[in-house]
């Protein structure tokens, strides 16, 4: 009688394949100063003024008024043509003379109708607790004279091409340029009063002058 057959043997087990590795975002890493090539740093003396124009029957009544962000946390690659930046809503400034005698406005309002401005775009308008930051991430395209930059607002994120001229400022760069946008655009409802009679317009005129140098060794800010 013949032996009965062997069990066929198990196949040997293969090694379990490592998970696929998800590319690292550029962005993040950039904006805590690591890229792959030499990043620079968005320098102090950045700016990004915003000039917010009065709208309604009885405009006249208010004012214009200019809004900027000079403490601005990012930094560019230029080799990747990438640049990230970020900065808190409740560190912008309101109606700077200077700024509002650049922006052709020349009447100063007081300081208490400063103060009323800030404490109503803060908490009426851009709900700053809620949301305290503005986040924008650019990356060159195919056209020298523009960047598409994702800006996020009031928790929601649009996409728009900004004309934008970039120079040579050794040791570093510096890039300028204007946009307009919508408050509209980022869920936000324009202030008034009055029933609109007094009220702001939804359309926010931007200047940027953004600087950037050599960041110096494991700085962090």
């Amino acid at each position: 009688m013949p032996p009965p057959a062997a069990a066929p043997s198990a196949p040997p087990s293969l090694p379990p394949q490592p998970a696929a590795v998800q590319p690292a975002d550029p962005f993040a890493a950039l904006l805590q100063g690591r890229a792959a090539g030499p990043v620079l740093r968005i320098a102090d003396d950045a700016l990004i003024a915003v000039t917010v124009r009065r709208g309604g029957a009885l405009a006249r009544l208010g004012h214009d008024h200019v809004v900027a962000a000079r403490r601005i946390d990012g930094h560019v690659d230029p080799a990747a043509g990438l640049a990230a930046l970020r900065f808190r809503l409740d560190e912008m400034t309101v109606d700077e003379a200077a700024l509002r005698e650049e922006a052709g406005l020349a009447k100063q309002p007081s300081a208490d109708a400063i103060a009323g401005t800030r404490v109503n775009m803060l908490t009426k308008v851009l709900e700053a607790g809620r949301y305290p930051l503005v986040e924008v991430r650019a990356r060159r395209t195919g056209d020298a004279g523009a960047l598409q930059a994702d800006i996020t607002l009031h928790g929601v994120t649009r996409s728009f091409a900004v004309p934008v001229t970039i120079e040579p400022a050794p040791p570093g760069l510096v890039a300028r340029g204007t946009l307009t946008l919508k408050q509209t655009d980022f869920g936000i409802t324009p202030f008034s009063v009055l029933g609109g009679a007094m009220a702001v317009q939804d359309t926010l005129e931007i200047r940027f002058v953004l600087p950037a140098r050599p960041a110096a060794p494991d700085a962090v800010r």
